[in-house]
């Protein structure tokens, strides 16, 4: 019975977007929608310290990035020219109707962001708050 009420929980929590983490444990996963080019959720918070794998479904018809990091990454990548993203933790290419994982681990306190760089999609809104205390 337990086995089941863990498989209810944690199928709830990924159809809403949520996270799901083990009690007493620093490690989280995060569920991750792109739709309307847009992060669903739009914000994000953990503690430092933590280690989250993101899962990234991308249900547009377009191609998206899931980069995370501070304002050097994002400056970094909105003028850069790299066209394949996922040997760097937290930095991962999402192909149209695909899902794609990556883990970061939060070391310290401060506010990062979430967003995609293929062109236009930055100006246009394509980002999440993170905030780490």
């Amino acid at each position: 019975m337990k086995f089941f009420v863990v498989a209810a929980l944690v199928l709830a929590a990924s159809v809403a977007g949520a996270w799901v983490t083990t009690p007493g444990s620093r490690e989280q996963t995060v569920h991750v929608n792109i739709h309307h080019s847009s992060f669903n959720p739009g914000s994000f918070e953990f503690s430092a310290g933590s280690t989250v794998t993101f899962v990234i479904h991308n249900g547009d018809p377009i191609d998206h990035e899931f980069i995370l990091g501070d304002g050097a990454v994002q400056r970094r990548h909105e003028n850069g020219t790299e066209r394949e993203h996922g040997l760097v933790p937290g930095e991962v290419t999402v192909p149209a109707g695909e899902t794609r994982k990556t883990t970061y681990t939060f070391a310290e306190a401060g506010r990062l962001v979430v967003g995609c760089h293929l062109p236009g999609h930055f100006v246009y809104g394509m980002r999440a708050e993170v905030e780490v205390s």
